[in-house]
């Protein structure tokens, strides 16, 4: 069954919150996103600001230990414009560099969707003519955390959160793992362009048209969330400092490779030391995020 939700509460926590749509598994949801600031695609603030979410949807069956699978089948700008910080965050660089600013002013995008392209608007001469390819994400989803916990929007955990990995794109499929009855998914904080890390506090905010598709795996009990796309399978861990993120992508890594591959404790560690990739999520919020990939050529059959 498809559901066309038009949200009218946004959260700025994941959490147990009163539930805005229900859904059974395999259920499709086209709905929209708000940015980051809290701005409408028609040009109205109606926050709150911090990566407020749509949601959260309740999928009927779901319960803790199990898997909720999410299948991103559209992710696309639904107005022209977005906003992107133009300074880096001081912790990414080495203390008392002289190239740290002290600049709050947002340079301002216009999107071409003729050419999928977004330019600079208004900026420094240096800049304007800087333009990057559309390339839409989503920033922060997740689902409810355990206990009740409602969990600010600035930060991400094993429930997913603010991970701000780029690779959280169209044809995407995300595994989150289930802590409370109906899963409770969140989805929001959308970019038109984002770089690795994130190192700027923002890629190119903006609001966003979504359609997914949310299944339960029964049953199915993992760690950390896990995506694929058409090359690669991938886990993301949620921590700080980064090793520590490291550390939860690489075992859970691990850990899929064995349930999933047949692959025994030697021969996933053999695996994943010839063939791993590391991708960088955010190292801008609370917590920073580390993705462990694999590319699919090289899995067992």
């Amino acid at each position: 069954m498809e559901h066309n939700f038009s949200p009218t509460t946004y959260y700025s926590t994941i959490g147990s919150h009163e539930p805005a749509l229900n859904v059974s598994s395999g259920d499709t949801v086209v709905t929209a996103t708000i940015d980051a600031g809290g701005w409408h695609a028609n040009g109205e603030f109606i926050g709150p600001r911090g990566n407020p979410q749509t949601g959260p949807i309740y999928v009927e069956g779901a319960e803790p230990g199990d898997t909720l699978k999410v299948k991103f089948e559209k992710i696309w700008p639904n107005r022209p414009h977005g906003f992107c910080s133009r300074r880096i965050a001081p912790h990414v660089l080495e203390p008392g560099d002289p190239n740290m600013v002290d600049m709050s002013e947002r340079l301002t995008f216009r999107l071409d969707f003729e050419n999928s392209t977004a330019t600079v608007e208004g900026g420094p001469s240096s800049l304007s003519d800087l333009t990057v390819p559309i390339q839409p994400m989503l920033g922060c989803f997740g689902v409810a955390p355990a206990r009740g916990q409602a969990i600010s929007t600035a930060t991400s955990g094993p429930y997913g959160g603010n991970m701000d990995y780029k690779g959280f794109a169209p044809g995407v499929t995300a595994y989150l793992p289930v802590f409370v009855e109906g899963a409770l998914f969140h989805l929001g904080d959308g970019h038109a362009w984002q770089a690795d890390g994130e190192i700027l506090g923002t890629g190119i905010e903006i609001s966003m048209d979504v359609t997914l598709t949310l299944e339960v795996i029964k049953g199915k009990e993992i760690g950390w969330p896990r995506g694929e796309n058409d090359d690669y399978i991938f886990t993301a861990g949620n921590a700080r400092p980064l090793d520590q993120a490291t550390q939860h992508a690489s075992s859970e890594m691990l850990r899929w490779l064995q349930t999933d591959y047949g692959l025994d404790s030697e021969e996933a560690n053999f695996l994943l030391g010839m063939h791993v990739e590391y991708d960088v999520g955010n190292i801008f919020d609370p917590a920073f995020t580390m993705v462990c990939k694999l590319p699919k050529s090289v899995l067992p059959k």
